[in-house]
């Protein structure tokens, strides 16, 4: 038996009857939290932390996806599923993903990539065949994401429709993310002595990014729409 394999069974005994009441007793809600916090220990630990530190925080997150595909093996969210279910979906995904790897002789020459660049151009392709019904380069993101990371994916999404142009010189010059992390410490400092709240002030402002990327998308729909109609 490998170690993945006595770590499932641990989850499992855990949560049987006999074994830990408070285990017994969760939930997906209720593990969000732990979740949440498991995650945010092993960025500490990539960032800061020594090799024992990852591989302890690698092994809490491991955990949650453990006990989560536990209880979804009682049938908690309807059909049940176990972790073998989420290791095959997970599989296919990113066999499905990587054309370039995995895909046919036509798939290989097709989307033959040299660099992370050109596995990128054609990776929001891949999703929209997993996810049809998708009907903007928005839905997908997590609205539940900081503020800053939120910003950071909807400004890329903006780029890949051309709303904003990925190329144009920035007005403010920066050359290392020690000068960035300065600035936006500079941004919360002055926001905190004017007793502004910049979350969710940069959270507004996305949202209206957001408007703009939707109503653009809707516009380049029509347009479509019409060349078809007239072609």
């Amino acid at each position: 038996m490998s170690e993945l394999d006595k770590l499932i069974q641990t989850a499992n005994t855990l949560r049987s009857p006999g074994g830990c009441p408070w285990d017994a007793e969760q939930t997906h809600e209720s593990l969000v939290q732990y979740l949440l916090e498991e995650t945010y220990e092993l960025i500490d630990a990539i960032e800061s932390g020594t090799r024992e530190d990852v591989l302890e925080e690698l092994g809490d997150v491991l955990y949650q996806v453990v006990f989560h595909s536990d209880l979804a093996q009682s049938g908690s969210l309807g059909e049940s599923f176990n972790i073998e279910d989420v290791a095959k979906f997970t599989r296919e995904k990113m066999e499905g993903r990587h054309p370039h790897v995995f895909g046919t002789p036509e798939q290989l020459e097709k989307y033959k990539a040299n660099t992370g660049d050109d596995v990128m151009l054609n990776w929001d392709n891949h999703k929209q065949k997993e996810k049809p019904e998708r009907a903007s380069v928005l839905d997908g993101i997590p609205q539940a994401l900081p503020a800053l990371a939120l910003a950071n994916k909807v400004i890329g999404k903006a780029q890949k429709i051309n709303l904003l142009d990925k190329d144009t010189q920035s007005p403010i010059q920066l050359d290392t993310e020690e000068q960035l992390g300065a600035l936006l410490l500079a941004i919360v400092q002055a926001a905190k002595a004017q007793d502004l709240d910049p979350e969710r002030a940069l959270r507004s402002a996305v949202r209206d990014l957001s408007d703009d990327i939707r109503k653009a998308e809707v516009l380049a729909a029509s347009d479509a729409g019409v060349i078809g109609v007239e072609g």
